[in-house]
């Protein structure tokens, strides 16, 4: 398939045309799915219609959408620097099932995957596997903080984003992290038991108190 879009430097990596096209695919297609899913489903269209739409999909496109789209980023990066050609590919398949799936009150999101090639060790492979879900732990120290801002000012706009951007990720590096298929888990866990336990386990924890028993994530008028 051909792309008007043209290849970019961007932080001293190179992204194709191609590549920034699927990026950008997956990021609106994954902003759309969530802000259904948190609506809940078709059922929730009034809500969103009342909230104008424009501003519950930018509240999902700066949470999972960024959540997601670094996490692919993550693994390029490190795959870059171990000299592989890598870029990222998305999945219009998957991407249309994760605004069906949202639909219907349930989200299953796979949007693309980062493909690469060049010989590597199995050490190689579990460090590029576990670049995305530890920079999804990481940007809970950036949603924190936006959270903590919101409570301070009393914005409930962004209030939500914080804690749909602690929920999002945090779940995401756990549920990346299940040592099962393709899921990032599998590679990290035969590279290194230590260094996967070392990061799932608390990535499970978190995610248990903060969104299925806390609920975070799931409040506010959208």
């Amino acid at each position: 398939m051909g792309t008007n879009v043209r290849g970019r430097r961007i932080g001293g990596l190179y992204f194709s045309g191609t590549e920034l096209r699927d990026l950008l695919v997956a990021w609106l297609a994954l902003g759309v799915a969530f802000m259904l899913f948190f609506a809940g489903g078709a059922a929730g269209f009034d809500r969103l219609l009342a909230a104008g739409v424009v501003l519950p999909l930018a509240v999902s496109l700066l949470t999972a959408g960024v959540a997601f789209l670094l996490h692919e980023v993550a693994h390029k990066v490190v795959a870059v620097r171990y000299d592989q050609v890598a870029e990222f590919r998305a999945d219009n398949g998957m991407l249309f099932v994760a605004v069906m799936s949202a639909l219907l009150g349930f989200i299953f999101a796979a949007p693309g995957a980062v493909h690469h090639r060049g010989r590597l060790t199995a050490a190689e492979h579990g460090r590029i596997a576990l670049a995305g879900p530890v920079v999804n732990l990481l940007l809970l120290a950036v949603f924190l903080p936006v959270l903590a801002a919101g409570i301070l000012l009393g914005n409930e706009v962004v209030s939500l984003i914080g804690e749909r951007g602690l929920a999002i990720n945090v779940f995401l590096a756990a549920f990346n992290l299940i040592p099962y298929g393709p899921l990032d888990g599998r590679t990290v866990l035969d590279w290194s038991k230590p260094v996967w336990v070392a990061i799932f386990v608390p990535s499970v924890l978190l995610t248990v108190g903060l969104v299925f028993v806390g609920g975070l994530g799931f409040g506010g008028p959208f």
